[in-house]
């Protein structure tokens, strides 16, 4: 598994919640930091910082920018997202992401998500491009059970999966890169690290 032994993780930042119950049209376009924990096996390398919007469509386009725009750009062989959606219903367009770094790209989640109730709030409320974003994770599938985890993958098979996740899990269930990410988010949203990634 060298040829993934180096990873970057991101994890988005807390933001507040929408003011309005009823999620109506957003006229003001908020944005929400996003962290990237770069490492070489077990080391912490570096950081990357961006911004996406609140419920947008620029998440892949971002973390793009972010990977190859970076030192790191040569060195990065695997990117690792906290989830599906990163800033709200910023769905990661994982399949663009992958095409476009030339990296395979895993999902972790601590939890198989509701996906019954992600449907409804894409193509119900009034998020950007609900529809476009349904299909994204429709396409993706629903994700496995791997260790304590739930992942999705695109780009590596599922023993090359276990086989990242047991390189890079040193402490608890979730992997440094995306612990560390989280961490890092936390501590620019609230002036020092909170909860759990």
């Amino acid at each position: 598994m060298e040829r993934h032994a180096n990873v970057v993780g991101f994890d988005d930042a807390p933001f507040p919640p929408h003011r309005d119950s009823k999620a109506k049209a957003r006229t003001t376009k908020t944005k929400v930091k996003v962290v990237g924990a770069v490492f070489a096996g077990a080391r912490l390398d570096g950081v990357l910082l961006g911004e996406i919007e609140r419920d947008g469509v620029d998440a892949a386009d971002v973390l793009t920018r972010l990977v190859r725009g970076s030192k790191f750009a040569g060195h990065v062989r695997l990117v690792m997202l906290q989830g599906i959606a990163l800033g709200g219903f910023n769905v990661v367009d994982v399949f663009k992401l992958h095409e476009r770094t030339g990296c395979p790209v895993l999902v972790v989640s601590r939890k198989a998500p509701d996906y019954a109730a992600i449907r409804r709030a894409l193509l119900e409320r009034p998020i950007p491009e609900g529809a476009r974003k349904w299909r994204i994770i429709e396409k993706l599938g629903p994700m496995e059970p791997l260790g304590h985890v739930h992942v999705q993958r695109v780009g590596l098979t599922v023993e090359e999966a276990r086989a990242v996740l047991r390189r890079f899990t040193l402490h608890g269930h979730i992997p440094e890169p995306l612990r560390v990410a989280h961490l890092i988010a936390t501590a620019l949203a609230f002036g020092e690290s909170r909860g759990r990634a």
